[in-house]
C-alpha cells in the first residue's frame, strides 16, 4: 500500500500551493445545514443531468446536522432539474413534513426512513429508477470486477431480495432492506433498482449512485457482446477499491459536477 503521510488519498497533491478541492469545515450548525441543502439540490440536478429521472420516482436524503433524527429530501412530484434550496422539505421518521410546503414521496420515505433509523451513521442516501440499474436489478446479480471503476464496488455492495418488486407502502416494508445495508455503500434491490448510502456526505452518496449506474450499463454491454470478460483478481480488486472506492473519493468525484452546476444552474440556490 502506498504511504499517504498526512493525506487522505493518493490523489491529494504532496506539493503545496496547488488548487485542489478541500473538505469543508463548519463552526456552526446553520452553515453546515446550508451546505448540506445546497449539495442535496446539486445532487438532484446531477441526477437530471445524467438522465436518472423517471416521473416523480427517485428520492435523495441527507440528515440535518443539528437534528439528526430529521432529514432533508427532494419534494414530491418536482422534477430533479427543478429542485432548489427553497423547495426542499424536512421530514421525520414517521413521514411528517416538519418544514416546507410540499408532500413527501411515501414509498421513498419508507425505504429511506428505515435505513436512516437502522443506521444512525448513514448521513445520506440516494435512490432513482434509472434505466440500467433497474434493468440490472432484475438479474439479482452483483457487479463483477471487470473494470477498475467496478472495483470500487467490490465486496462493498449487496443484493437485496426482500420486498423485490413490491412498492413500499407499509411502514415495515423497508426494514429488511435497511438491515442489509450494514457496512456497505450500495445495494441492488432486486426488480427495483439501485440504492447508495454514505456515512460521509450527500456528494459521496450521489456520485456512487451515478457510478453504480454506469457500472451496470458497462456490465450489461459486455455481457451482450457474448464474449467472456477478463476479471480483476480479488486481491487487485480490493487494492483498487481502497484507492478508488472510498467515501472521500466519492466526495472528490462530485466536485467537478458541483462546479459545473454552479455555473449552469444558479437558480438552484433560490
Amino acid at each position: 500500500m502506498v504511504a499517504l503521510g498526512n493525506r487522505v488519498s493518493i490523489y491529494q497533491p504532496e506539493q503545496e500551493g496547488l488548487k485542489f478541492p478541500q473538505l469543508p469545515q463548519f463552526s456552526n450548525h446553520a452553515d453546515e445545514r446550508q451546505h448540506r441543502k445546497e449539495r442535496l439540490v446539486a445532487a438532484c440536478r446531477a441526477f437530471a443531468l445524467h438522465g436518472l429521472d423517471y416521473g416523480f420516482a427517485g428520492h435523495l436524503t441527507v440528515r440535518d446536522p443539528e437534528r439528526p433524527e430529521l432529514y432533508w429530501t427532494n419534494p414530491m412530484a418536482v422534477h430533479f432539474d427543478q429542485v432548489k434550496v427553497s423547495n426542499l422539505i424536512l421530514v421525520d421518521h414517521v413521514g411528517a413534513v416538519v418544514e416546507g410546503d410540499y408532500a413527501v414521496n411515501r414509498a421513498g420515505f419508507i425505504l429511506h426512513a428505515n435505513v436512516h433509523e437502522e443506521h444512525p451513521d448513514i448521513i445520506a442516501m440516494c435512490h432513482a429508477h434509472s434505466v440500467y440499474g433497474t434493468a440490472f436489478a432484475a438479474l439479482g446479480r452483483p457487479i463483477e470486477p471487470i473494470t477498475q471503476d467496478a472495483c470500487a464496488f467490490f465486496e462493498d455492495h449487496v443484493i437485496i431480495g426482500d420486498e423485490a418488486g413490491a412498492v413500499a407502502v407499509e411502514n415495515h416494508a423497508g426494514s429488511n432492506v435497511a438491515k442489509a445495508f450494514r457496512g456497505v455503500k450500495a445495494a441492488i434491490h432486486q426488480n427495483h433498482g439501485l440504492l447508495t448510502a454514505s456515512r460521509h456526505s450527500i456528494e459521496s452518496a450521489a456520485f456512487w449512485f451515478i457510478a453504480l449506474e454506469r457500472c451496470c450499463q458497462q456490465q450489461l454491454m459486455i455481457e451482450a457482446s457474448g464474449l467472456k470478460p477478463t476479471f480483476v483478481s480479488p486481491e487487485r480488486a480490493r487494492y483498487s477499491r481502497e484507492h478508488v472506492g472510498s467515501e472521500y473519493i466519492g466526495w472528490l468525484h462530485f466536485q467537478p459536477i458541483w462546479e459545473q452546476l454552479v455555473q449552469r444552474s444558479p437558480d438552484m440556490f433560490d
